[in-house]
């Protein structure tokens, strides 16, 4: 099922847009400030965003370019500004398509649709083409489940490579250990956090070239983890 995420301040249309959503088979979350809109599109899997431009704290054109640094997933703009000016900005900030207040909610719906099938059509295309992963001297061949450094293969455990590919594909946010553990492992594994840590330990030593000063996954102390793209 696919899942939006809806940053929107005004409680009325944020329920609207979420019943209308669900009514066509679609989960979603609401987010009322952009803080909350940015963690939650940084710790959750979203299919698209539907963000409003007139938000508390961070407003949506600021929101909209720090999202599009981090993910490419559709963004749709939702907003009661109807000037050119202003649609020229969300554009060039990143968003996909303007929806001006107050819109015929069955459109809404229709633009999520189109938008989310022409960015499966693109990623799928993308996916046949090559399934390698290359960033600095690694690569990654998803297909396969095999890494190499310099053309070296580099033998992985399932969760190593789970936890490796993870972060490579998802670079420069911060996880933390809790959520890496919940994520590579399940809510309901034996273990905890220090298995992350074990783990990402074993990793460095496979792929860098001094595991003490790591180019690829970095120490975020106090929090957790960060890929180096």
């Amino acid at each position: 099922m696919q899942h939006i995420l809806i940053i929107e301040d005004e409680k009325a249309i944020a329920e609207l847009e979420r019943d209308y959503l669900e009514i066509n088979g679609f989960t979603s979350d609401i987010a009322t400030t952009g803080e909350e809109g940015l963690h939650l599109a940084k710790t959750q899997t979203y299919h698209l965003i539907l963000l409003d431009l007139m938000l508390p704290g961070i407003d949506g054109f600021a929101l909209c370019e720090r999202l599009r640094e981090v993910m490419d997933i559709p963004i749709l703009m939702v907003t009661a500004k109807k000037e050119d000016i202003d649609k020229i900005r969300g554009f060039n900030r990143g968003a996909d398509d303007y929806i001006v207040k107050p819109f015929n909610p069955n459109e809404l719906v229709a633009r999520v649709k189109a938008h989310i099938s022409r960015y499966n059509r693109l990623t799928n295309k993308q996916e046949v083409m090559t399934n390698l992963l290359q960033i600095k001297n690694m690569r990654i061949d998803s297909s396969a489940r095999r890494v190499y450094i310099d053309k070296e293969e580099k033998i992985l455990t399932a969760k190593e490579y789970d936890l490796l590919y993870f972060l490579a594909t998802n670079p420069n946010i911060v996880f933390t250990k809790e959520y890496l553990f919940e994520k590579i492992w399940g809510y309901d594994a034996i273990g905890d956090n220090t298995t992350v840590t074990v783990h990402i330990r074993k990793i460095r030593e496979k792929i860098e070239r001094d595991p003490s000063v790591p180019q690829f996954i970095e120490t975020i102390w106090g929090v957790g983890y960060r890929f180096q793209k």
